[in-house]
């Protein structure tokens, strides 16, 4: 998480301070810019309009607020974001209920890692008002079953289940003249020699064994099955991104712009780029990461905050990610405590059901 110099912290008296954090609490819940008279009847201490507004002209020049225009109230810049997250902000502690609610919809589906994946995605998404996502754990974990299914015009779709239930499906074309007997023999030989290992693990003896021709398949069955392979090496790592909750990026809409900062969110939510991407930001730090606005280079264009936490298996090791996307003024006290106890108890969850399905 980026952090906002101390020294503007320090150069903040007591009295500037809860000005500026009432400003970010008032532009929070209503998203509007904040007035000199509607902080002097939110302050504890009585101050007057005009030395509130002398107060907020400081931060001003500080940077740490922004004008829509010279008659209307101030809102938070990116870079007051910032320093109310780093410096300023409290951040409070689950509920017993909030607990409750993740621990038990997730848990309800604790035996398929697709479904945990989902519920988490939904009930983060649902308690924090925002939209919700997750990448996938790599599915460089054993396998249970491989197929091949003709889909006509010389295509074939490749089915992959892993042993703890993840289904990822892939398009392979198809040799000229493959007869149906192949793909049989090509799903065959795949599971006689995967299942119960990696494709990563596997690959490197059945290429061997089919570059020696010590495999008794043919060459149109070896292609397929060089194929099929083929589908998921590099790609595999990337995971898959689900995506929840989308209907919250339309809740603070009031203008056309906004709807372009919407609509090219969207569209950012559905690169494979994302994946890789957001894999990258939760390995590059410990815990929850809070990107604010434009420090995000992957919703740059979009006036969003992204507060993401990695998931960790039973090694501790990185294996996806999940976290939730909004407009910059998201409860970032309510939300941060949220992903990060999500993770937590999706990281417990997925390694508890790769090993109840590996089991049976």
């Amino acid at each position: 998480m980026q952090s906002a110099p101390p020294t503007i912290v320090g150069e903040l008296n007591e009295r500037s301070r809860e000005i500026f954090r009432e400003i970010v609490e008032a532009f929070v819940q209503t998203g509007e810019p904040v007035g000199s008279r509607t902080l002097s009847r939110r302050l504890p201490q009585p101050l007057s309009p005009a030395t509130i507004r002398n107060v907020m002209a400081d931060l001003e020049d500080m940077g740490l607020l922004d004008s829509p225009h010279s008659s209307a109230g101030r809102l938070p810049s990116e870079a007051g974001l910032r320093l109310f997250v780093d410096g300023l902000l409290q951040i409070g502690e689950l509920s017993d209920d909030d607990r409750t609610v993740i621990e038990s919809q997730c848990a309800a589906q604790s035996t398929n890692v697709n479904q945990v994946l989902n519920e988490a995605t939904a009930v983060m998404s649902g308690l924090a008002g925002c939209a919700g996502l997750v990448v996938a754990p790599k599915t460089d974990r054993p396998l249970k079953h491989v197929e091949f299914v003709n889909l006509g015009d010389g295509r074939a779709l490749v089915i992959l289940i892993t042993a703890d239930g993840i289904v990822e499906n892939r398009l392979i074309e198809l040799p000229v003249g493959t007869p149906p007997s192949a793909l049989i023999a090509a799903g065959n030989y795949l599971n006689a020699r995967l299942v119960g290992r990696t494709v990563e693990t596997a690959l490197r003896d059945i290429k061997t064994e089919i570059e020696d021709r010590r495999s008794q398949i043919d060459s149109i069955t070896a292609k397929l099955v060089e194929a099929g392979l083929a589908t998921w090496v590099g790609e595999r790592n990337a995971g898959a991104l689900i995506v929840k909750g989308q209907a919250h990026l339309l809740d603070d809409v009031a203008a056309l712009s906004d709807l372009e900062r919407v609509r090219s969110l969207y569209e950012a939510l559905e690169t494979q780029e994302l994946v890789l991407r957001l894999l990258d930001l939760t390995g590059s730090g410990e815990g929850v990461q809070i990107f604010i606005g434009s420090e995000n280079t992957l919703f740059d264009m979009t006036g969003c905050s992204l507060v993401v936490a990695p998931i960790n298996d039973n090694a501790s090791s990185i294996v996806g990610a999940i976290g939730v996307i909004g407009p910059t003024r998201i409860n970032y006290a309510r939300v941060i405590p949220i992903v990060d106890y999500t993770a937590k108890v999706v990281g417990r969850l997925v390694g508890g059901a790769a090993s109840t399905e590996i089991e049976a």
